[in-house]
């Protein structure tokens, strides 16, 4: 498993989902990112940065206006304090070729970080929704490099409408869903921990921010599920992140100003 040692304040984030139509969460997440930059050591961006992403060529050839300035205010947050990036079930197919251009770094996840506050696994967190069994077997297709080597290498403008179509039809297979099926699965969740040597876990994915308190095989363990980003419908704007230093783990689920 991919072990990275990460020290001082380190915060986490997931879930932002930006795109073209999110102005208001891209504002909000630009907010924190400043925030970060002043305040933490380093950051971990821990998968669906964006909505969709059909490959690093599309960011650097000719980004839209929204796009570029997202790229902007990522490079700058590298410029200033390390800035890592793991790969979501949104945007799996970012790359070392846009982490190299923002001057991140990519994390491979599941990986287990060494923190001030212990040795913590860190996932995105769909991985272990295994109860969701139609879910898990179109993640196994997409991931399989050839898979995506083939789809990398079509036009931009079919990749979009490819893209498009399979966030209509993953919109459509969510109605009919139980809620129970896209959470992660408790067997999966110790089996990771088990797996890691870790009593600790963090992911994102799942959109319900939460502290749990597990039974690890006797031993007190603890599931931290980060929230996600939404700033831009009729609801009460969202977002959130975790703060790890030598003095704990906190669990930040609302939007503190800037400052």
């Amino acid at each position: 498993m991919n072990k990275q040692a990460l020290r001082g304040a380190i915060w986490i984030a997931s879930d932002i989902h930006l795109g073209e139509a999110v102005p208001e969460t891209a504002r909000a997440f630009y907010a924190f990112l400043d925030r970060a930059r002043r305040h933490a050591d380093a950051l971990v961006l821990c998968g669906d940065l964006f909505d969709a992403w059909i490959g690093d060529d599309h960011a650097l050839r000719t980004p839209p206006a929204w796009l570029a300035a997202a790229l902007d205010e990522l490079r700058a947050t590298a410029d200033a304090i390390p800035l890592w990036l793991a790969r979501g079930n949104r945007d799996f197919l970012m790359g070392r070729t846009l982490a190299d251009a923002l001057g991140a770094r990519l994390l491979d996840t599941p990986a287990v970080l060494d923190t001030d506050a212990g040795p913590i696994l860190l996932a995105h967190g769909d991985e272990f929704c295994t109860d969701d069994l139609a879910y898990q077997r179109f993640r196994r297709i997409v991931r399989t490099p050839w898979i995506q080597r083939v789809f990398l290498a079509l036009p931009l403008g079919l990749r979009r409408a490819i893209a498009a179509r399979a966030r209509a039809r993953s919109r459509q297979a969510r109605k009919t869903k139980s809620m129970a099926i896209m959470d992660v699965n408790p067997a999966a969740i110790a089996r990771a921990l088990r797996g890691a040597g870790c009593d600790i876990l963090i992911h994102g994915h799942t959109h319900r921010p939460a502290i749990h308190a597990l039974d690890l095989d006797g031993r007190a363990a603890r599931r931290y599920v980060l929230p996600d980003w939404e700033c831009d419908s009729d609801a009460p704007p969202r977002g959130g992140w975790i703060e790890i230093d030598a003095t704990g783990i906190r669990l930040v689920t609302d939007q503190a100003p800037a400052d």
